[in-house]
C-alpha cells in the first residue's frame, strides 16, 4: 500500500513535468479510444511552457526526459529504438537525446576511487585531472596519468545514481505491470519487457566492471586487425564504480570532416572500414557496440577506427543472425514472398496470418526505399518501418533486433557524413555475400542439422537413464537400449553423417 502510494505521489509529478514540456500529446492520439485520455490531454497541453510549443513533439519529450533525470534519460534512449510503439519521427528525435549534464565536483570522484580501492588517489595515479572532459547522467570521465606512466581515462558513476536510478525502475515495472493488466492489447508491445531491457542496461551502465568486461570482449574479437582500435581495459584500477581504460590520443571525432580532411584522412575509405568493422561485429560476433553516436567513435591518425563506452552493447544468437541474413537478402533481391516466408518460418508472424498479406506489406515498404540511389537506400529505416506493420499482423516485437535497426541508423548516418556520394552496405557487399554462403548454403545447412543432432545425443542418454531410474522396480522393465549403448547407436549415425560433410 506504502510503495502504491509512492508511485502514485513519483507519477503526478512526473505527469506535471511532462505537461510543462508538452510532452503528454500521446493523451491526445488515444482519444478515439478513450475520451477521457484526450480531455486530459487537451487539459495538459494549457500548461505547456511557451517557450517549448513551436517544438516538435519529440522534442519537447526529450527535454522533460532530461529534465526528469538519468532514468528518463535511459528510458528515452530505449525508446528510440520503438519506432513501433511512438512513431518513427519521435523515435528519430529522442535518437538525439543528449545524455549530458552538469559535471560533479572532482573532489567527489576522488572521494569515490578512494572508497572503491581504499588507496589514496596518488597511490593509483600520479597525475589526476578533477576537471571532467565528459559528463552524463550516469558517470563522467576524467584523464589521468597512471603512476607507471601510461596516460588514461577514468570514468567514475555520480554519487547516488544507483539509489536514484533503482526507485525509477521500480516505477517503470510497477506502471508497465498495470499497462499489461488494464489494457491486454498492450501485451503485444512487451511493455514489461521494455522495462526488462531498460534495467539489464542500467544494471551493467551502473556496475562499471561489466562495462569494462564488454569492452574487453570486443577488444578480443578484434585482436589484431588493422583497422579498428578498441582501448585496453586496466583492471587493476577498475570497480563497480570505477573504471580506467587507456586513454585514446591524437583521434578525430568521426563527424568532424574538416578535421579529418586537414589530416589527409580518405572518409571513403574510413566509410568501406566502418561497414566492415560493423559487419563483422554483427554477423560475425553476434556482439555489437549499440551506441554509435559520433561522441563514442574516433578516427586515429593512421586511419585506424578506435570506439569508446561499451554501457550499451548488443548481441544477437546464431538463429537471429541467419534470420536477418536471409531477410535482408530477400528484401535486396525484392523476393517479397522470401521475406513473408523467413518471417513466418521464425514464428515471428503469428501461423493464423495471412502469408500473401504479409508479402504485400513487405512490398509497401520496400519498393519506396530500394528503388531510391543507391547512397540514399537505408536498410536501417527500412528496418523500422517494417516493426511498423508489427500491430497489423500481431507480430510479437523481437527486441534483440531493435537495438541494432536503431545502431544501423546511426551507422548509415555516420557513412553519409564521410561520404554522401556512396553507400556501406554496398561496401559491405562481398562480405555480407561470403558470409551468407558460408551459413545458408547446403553444407552450413547440413552442418547446423550435424550440431543439433550432437546436441540431442548428448542429452538422450541422460533422459533414458532418468526415464529408468523414474521407472517402477517392481514392474518389468521394456526392453530398451541403456543411455551408453543409445548414444554409441547415435553416434554411429553421426559419424556417418560427419564423413558425407567431409567427403561430399
Amino acid at each position: 500500500m506504502f510503495s502504491t502510494l509512492r508511485h502514485l505521489l513519483r507519477l503526478s509529478r512526473i505527469g506535471y513535468v511532462l505537461a510543462r514540456h508538452g510532452a503528454l500529446f500521446p493523451l491526445e492520439q488515444l482519444a478515439t479510444q478513450h475520451p477521457a485520455a484526450g480531455f486530459a490531454g487537451r487539459t495538459a497541453r494549457r500548461l505547456t511552457r511557451r517557450d517549448l510549443r513551436e517544438l516538435a513533439e519529440g522534442e519537447r519529450l526529450a527535454r522533460a526526459l532530461t529534465a526528469l533525470g538519468p532514468s528518463f534519460v535511459k528510458l528515452g534512449q530505449v525508446l528510440s529504438i520503438r519506432a513501433d510503439l511512438i512513431g518513427e519521427t519521435v523515435a528519430r528525435d529522442l535518437a538525439r537525446l543528449q545524455d549530458r549534464l552538469p559535471p560533479f565536483p572532482g573532489a567527489d570522484a576522488r572521494r569515490i576511487i578512494e572508497q572503491s580501492f581504499e588507496r589514496p588517489v596518488s597511490d593509483l595515479f600520479a597525475q589526476f585531472d578533477d576537471v571532467p572532459v565528459a559528463a552524463a547522467s550516469v558517470a563522467q570521465v576524467h584523464f589521468a596519468e597512471t603512476t607507471d606512466g601510461r596516460e588514461v581515462a577514468v570514468k567514475v558513476l555520480r554519487p547516488g545514481v544507483e539509489r536514484a536510478l533503482a526507485t525509477d525502475l521500480a516505477l517503470f515495472a510497477w506502471i508497465a505491470r498495470w499497462l499489461e493488466r488494464l489494457l491486454p492489447g498492450s501485451r503485444r508491445l512487451k511493455p514489461v519487457e521494455v522495462v526488462r531491457t531498460l534495467s539489464e542496461v542500467v544494471a551493467i551502465e551502473t556496475d562499471l566492471r561489466m562495462e569494462a568486461a564488454a569492452g574487453q570482449e570486443l577488444r578480443e574479437n578484434f585482436e589484431g586487425d588493422a583497422g579498428f582500435m578498441v582501448p585496453e581495459i586496466d583492471w587493476m584500477r577498475t570497480a563497480a564504480r570505477v573504471m580506467t581504460l587507456e586513454r585514446i590520443t591524437g583521434g578525430v571525432r568521426a563527424d568532424d570532416t574538416a578535421a579529418l580532411k586537414a589530416a589527409g584522412l580518405d572518409g571513403r575509405e574510413i566509410m568501406a572500414n566502418a561497414a566492415r568493422v560493423f559487419f563483422l561485429q554483427v554477423f560475425r560476433d553476434g556482439f555489437f557496440h549499440g551506441d554509435m553516436h559520433p561522441g563514442n567513435l574516433f578516427i586515429l591518425p593512421d586511419g585506424r577506427i578506435a570506439v569508446v563506452d561499451f554501457g550499451i552493447m548488443g548481441r544477437l544468437d546464431r538463429q537471429s543472425r541467419l534470420y536477418l541474413a536471409e531477410m535482408l537478402r530477400a528484401f535486396l533481391t525484392r523476393d517479397y514472398d522470401a521475406v513473408a516466408d523467413v518471417h513466418f518460418a521464425a514464428g515471428f508472424v503469428p501461423p493464423d496470418q495471412s502469408r500473401p498479406l504479409f508479402a504485400q506489406a513487405a512490398r509497401s515498404i520496400g519498393e519506396p526505399i530500394l528503388g531510391k540511389p543507391q547512397n540514399e537506400i537505408s536498410i536501417g529505416r527500412l528496418l523500422a518501418q517494417l516493426f511498423q506493420v508489427t500491430t497489423t499482423f500481431q507480430m510479437e516485437t523481437q527486441p534483440q533486433l531493435l537495438l541494432l535497426q536503431k545502431t544501423m541508423v546511426q551507422a548509415e548516418g555516420m557513412a553519409r557524413l564521410l561520404d554522401p556520394g556512396a553507400n556501406m552496405w554496398v561496401l559491405a557487399e562481398p562480405l555480407i555475400r561470403e558470409w551468407m554462403a558460408a551459413n545458408l548454403g547446403p553444407r552450413a545447412r547440413a552442418e547446423t542439422t550435424l550440431r543439433e543432432m550432437l546436441h540431442v545425443a548428448q542429452r538422450l542418454p541422460r533422459i533414458m537413464d532418468r526415464l529408468e531410474t523414474l521407472s517402477d522396480p517392481e514392474r518389468p522393465r521394456p526392453v530398451i537400449m541403456s543411455g551408453s549403448r543409445l548414444s554409441a547407436a547415435i553416434g554411429g549415425g553421426l559419424l556417418v553423417a560427419l564423413l558425407w560433410l567431409i567427403l561430399g
